[in-house]
């Protein structure tokens, strides 16, 4: 009974981490801060993010172990970001490696929670 709630709470917590860090990326890019006015082109960044999202919504084991390398791009580009933009751009980029780290986490506590195969 706990190993159940514990899977679904893991696979709740990195679906709701994905679909914030996607969220995320667009306001980003878009509206908060984007690289010019208006927006641009680095919006497309949310892109690889959504290939993931159906079959992490149904937590399919294959896409949570092969999304745990993705999200690492996420984590660099945010790092980076971070020490290099200034204002408001650099707190978005904290919040997107906190997001990127948590859904990392997440599948994690998922892939060890279900059985392979």
């Amino acid at each position: 009974m706990a190993s159940i709630f514990r899977r679904d709470f893991a696979w709740l917590a990195g679906c709701g981490t994905l679909i914030a860090l996607i969220l995320l990326c667009l306001a980003w890019e878009l509206w908060l801060a984007p690289l010019k006015p208006g927006g641009s082109w680095l919006v497309l960044k949310a892109l690889p993010l959504l290939l993931p999202l159906f079959g992490i919504l149904h937590g399919k084991r294959y896409t949570f172990q092969w999304t745990t390398l993705l999200i690492w791009l996420y984590v660099a580009e945010g790092a980076t970001r971070a020490m290099t933009d200034p204002g408001v751009s650099a707190k978005l980029a904290v919040l997107e490696v906190a997001l990127a780290l948590a859904f990392f986490g997440a599948a994690v506590a998922y892939l060890r929670s279900t059985p392979p195969g």
